[in-house]
């Protein structure tokens, strides 16, 4: 796999003007299919983490994106809702289970609301009021309503906000895939650590996102990940997948005649948080599907997900905090500082923080270098990072967000992935960076956080000291993180 250079020109597959016909060569032959040139492309789309308020620019870049690289499919890695956004503050959980800071949290987020900080100008259900209760995995007015003793009003309050939510969620996804659907671009979708913090399971954000035309995620009820599922009702008639869980499932890539499988794309959601603190890891069901894709599949595969692995740190180098450019680990690395190792990495390649990744080693790695069955694993999740290496025989890389609602490099950095595969070394794909400034030019708006989160060192002493343990005091001021995360000026990841 080789990284071309950020700024170079994207050469299109198909020539001449639109047609009518979609966008997405694989759209017209019926399943994801290397082109009779030998082509297959594809593009990852990390972080768009929006509110119901989609920013211009996000769409924009996405767009410009399709437009410049007309791929067969495009891949959501993850936090495409932000489910901190004040619009969400009736149904936000910090968790998935219920904490006792559950009440501050959403009183920040409730405070940044009535300032005006944030989505939640777009209005709430009826009945839906404005105080915070006791910690539940739910909003505060459920809360409320179950305090006043009336289960069967709480259970209807409740409803209705799900009920609001959802619609709030649909926005969003209409808004992001807007331009995928217009050009006929099938897209498939994994989930990170925030889209279920808006208070829906992603069982129903897949609903939501099978409600447009050319979602390939298959429906998860009735799944058997040993046989194959057929997407007859989708934008692809002939495409069969191999289902898991919502958001992890494999799909084969055939050959130029479609007889064969050349290779397989694995979408897995990858977790969200460990009860023992950080961040969270595949579900054990989820990592023994991986395992047993190449099987299924017949021949190797990539991999795409939220969450970066542990093994991501192979391609740094430990260095002094006095070095130049220099970057502090995360967690159970936050020791050390670090650097791009060059020997490891391609050209091209930028970190701008530490790899925030789980604090256990789930065994993944292990599984995705057992009997050369994968070849590639890309994550988004760190909105600073677009570096590619290699390491124990496997391709590694972290894409940059392509959002605009939240923190990350100065607007022309922002960027969408593009792979070329070629049929005479499917398993070794070009990959390149398609930057907002290339592609779009000037952002429409700024935000006063881009300079703050865009900062590099320049001189040696100057480490750039992102994430920090939470110390007493972080912790003592929660509802004061709810108010800064609504205004968006350093929201967590």
């Amino acid at each position: 796999m080789s990284q071309h250079n950020h700024s170079a020109r994207v050469s299109r597959v198909e020539s001449g003007e639109d047609d009518g016909r979609p966008l997405s060569v694989s759209a017209r032959l019926g399943r994801l299919q290397f082109h009779h040139s030998g082509k297959f492309r594809l593009l990852q789309l990390a972080d768009v983490q929006e509110g119901p308020k989609v920013s211009q620019d996000t769409v924009r870049l996405i767009a410009a994106a399709c437009d410049a690289a007309r791929p067969d499919l495009v891949i959501f890695t993850g936090n495409q809702v932000a489910g901190y956004d004040t619009a969400y503050e009736r149904t936000f959980r910090k968790r998935r289970w219920s904490t006792p800071l559950d009440g501050v949290y959403s009183a920040g987020l409730s405070m940044g609301g009535a300032l005006g900080l944030g989505g939640a100008s777009l209005g709430r259900p009826n009945g839906a009021g404005t105080g915070a209760g006791s910690a539940a995995p739910y909003g505060a007015a459920s809360r409320g309503a179950g305090a006043n003793g009336d289960d069967r009003d709480a259970e209807q309050v409740r409803h209705r906000e799900l009920k609001h939510t959802e619609d709030l969620v649909r926005r969003t996804a209409e808004l992001i895939t807007g331009p995928l659907v217009e050009r006929g671009i099938p897209f498939a979708v994994t989930y990170g650590n925030h889209d279920f913090q808006c208070g829906l399971d992603t069982d129903q954000m897949d609903a939501i996102y099978r409600e447009f035309p050319g979602c390939l995620n298959p429906e998860a009820t009735a799944a058997r990940p040993d046989r194959p599922y057929a997407l007859r009702g989708s934008v692809l008639p002939d495409q069969e997948a191999f289902v898991c869980q919502p958001g992890t499932f494999a799909l084969p890539v055939a050959d130029m005649e479609g007889k064969g499988s050349v290779m397989g794309l694995v979408l897995l959601d990858s977790g969200d948080y460990a009860q023992s603190g950080g961040y969270g890891s595949p579900s054990r069901q989820a990592l023994e599907f991986l395992g047993s894709v190449p099987r299924l599949v017949g021949n190797r595969s990539m991999v795409f997900q939220h969450m970066p692995l542990p093994q991501f740190y192979d391609l740094l180098k430990p260095v002094s905090s006095t070095t130049a450019y220099a970057v502090q680990g995360y967690r159970r690395f936050d020791s050390q500082c670090y650097i791009l190792d060059e020997s490891r990495t391609y050209a091209g390649s930028y970190l701008g923080e530490g790899v925030s990744c789980p604090d256990e080693d789930s065994g993944e790695f292990d599984i995705l270098t057992r009997d050369r069955g994968f070849f590639a694993l890309f994550a988004g999740h760190d909105h600073r990072n677009g570096f590619v290496g290699q390491t124990g025989g496997i391709v590694l890389g972290a894409t940059p967000t392509c959002g605009f609602g939240a923190y990350g490099p100065v607007p022309r950095k922002r960027a969408a992935r593009l792979f070329e595969f070629d049929i005479r070394h499917p398993h070794h794909p070009r990959t390149q960076l398609l930057e907002f400034g290339d592609l779009v030019g000037r952002p429409s708006s700024h935000k006063v956080y881009t300079f703050a989160m865009s900062h590099v060192p320049t001189s040696t002493g100057d480490a750039v000291n992102l994430l920090r343990r939470p110390g007493f005091l972080a912790g003592g001021l929660t509802a004061l993180a709810g108010l800064v995360a609504s205004w968006g000026s350093s929201r967590h990841k």
